[in-house]
């Protein structure tokens, strides 16, 4: 008997994938690698990390991908498989992490893009990227995967109320940034 995994909140997540059905786990990979390894980069602040991530969950679908009799809840899947691995290795954090007065100093970044939007959306995204992990994931899963406040409460376990109060510290945050601040 096989039963369903993807259900409940995950399912709607998945409507953006449609009711496509997959003849393979390669097939899936190569229609929705690009949407989930932005899903992947928005929830950690290394590329490279983020490309990890997406390999563990992609992973782990992979040996469920029997079992998962609606592959229009894929994507769902995914995501879920995603946030609770970023979540473990939140938990696992290793001691050795500390909080400092100053930043070190970063690598020359490269020449921003001419066009004032796309300069825009990197400033926003660095400031985003600034924010603790798990506010940043909130802020992320509520305004750029445009979920509801009781889909991404769900979606991270934690209860409404928890998801209100993280995003207005977050959104706080974001508006005392000096980097966000209009040039007067």
């Amino acid at each position: 008997m096989t039963t369903p995994v993807c259900t409940g909140a995950s399912t709607a997540l998945a409507a953006s994938a449609g009711n496509r059905r997959y003849p393979s786990f390669s097939s899936y990979v190569r229609a929705r690698g690009p949407v989930l390894l932005r899903t992947a980069r928005s929830l950690t602040a290394n590329p490279s990390d983020a490309e990890d991530l997406l390999q563990t969950a992609l992973t782990k679908t992979y040996v469920a991908w029997e079992r998962i009799e609606d592959h229009g809840a894929l994507d769902g899947y995914v995501r879920r498989a995603l946030v609770n691995t970023r979540t473990s290795q939140w938990r696992k954090r290793k001691v050795d992490e500390f909080a400092c007065e100053e930043l070190p100093e970063k690598e020359a970044a490269p020449a921003p893009d001419p066009a004032e939007h796309q300069a825009l959306h990197d400033t926003m995204w660095r400031a985003v990227l600034k924010l603790p992990d798990r506010q940043r994931a909130m802020v992320v899963l509520r305004y750029y995967e445009d979920l509801s406040e009781a889909q991404t409460a769900e979606l991270l376990g934690v209860s409404v109320g928890t998801v209100k109060s993280a995003v207005s510290r977050a959104l706080g945050k974001l508006r005392e940034d000096p980097d966000l601040t209009p040039v007067r």
